[in-house]
């Protein structure tokens, strides 16, 4: 029923209302109850996904992607701010590599992949992100992977809307999205949320999401 999308840059017609995209909530009365939670919203490409798949049931044990970092964007002051916030290096990871019954797939991209270059010693994870060209290949490795953790980036919100099991782990001060005082996500019903208690604390967050990890890989084993 649009009756006409306008280009970036051009002036709009004369209109008899106009409503901000981020204020569409408010004048739809969406409370947290009616929060549309169709998952999945997104699918991978079948012939990819199994492409994928057959690769990845080579490996042992629960098959887990790890992303830990987003974008440093430092051309964007604020958005730099609030990477540095919600990044963690990727040595704070390190005995996550040793957890039984667990294979660790990079879902990293952008500068913070080149962590794996220089360490942690003895760290076990497996890398293909170089065959990673876009979004719909990320896609189709995240369809074969039992559960995506990672901080607040554009991959957990794709795991979500691929409807498969994902963990966040979550800054103090966080995105208004995840609301507050809650484990789970009303947009993805297969998230779980992992939540600093206070700012900068990533130690007990890691350690969380470390022991469910090592407790769900010793109930799949």
């Amino acid at each position: 029923g649009v009756g006409q999308v306008l280009a970036d840059g051009e002036n709009p017609p004369q209109v008899d209302y106009r409503c901000p995209l981020m204020s569409l909530p408010l004048a739809c009365s969406t409370t947290t109850a009616a929060i549309p939670a169709s998952i999945p919203y997104l699918k991978a490409d079948a012939v990819l996904a199994a492409s994928w798949r057959a690769r990845l049931n080579r490996l042992p044990g629960l098959k887990i992607g790890l992303v830990w970092a987003g974008a440093p964007r430092p051309f964007h002051a604020d958005a730099q701010a609030i990477d540095r916030k919600r990044s963690i290096a990727l040595r704070r990871f390190a005995d996550w590599g040793a957890i039984p019954g667990v294979t660790l797939i990079s879902l990293q991209k952008g500068e913070p992949a080149a962590e794996l270059r220089t360490g942690p010693p003895g760290f076990a994870i497996q890398d293909w992100t170089e065959e990673l060209n876009d979004f719909a290949d990320t896609a189709a490795l995240i369809d074969g992977l039992d559960l995506v953790v990672g901080v607040d980036t554009s991959v957990i919100h794709l795991a979500g809307a691929l409807g498969r099991p994902v963990w966040m782990l979550n800054r103090f001060d966080s995105c208004w999205r995840w609301l507050r005082d809650r484990d789970d996500s009303p947009w993805y019903p297969t998230m779980r949320l992992f939540r600093q208690s206070a700012p900068g604390e990533w130690a007990p967050v890691i350690a969380q999401a470390r022991e469910n990890l090592a407790a769900l890989a010793a109930a799949r084993a």
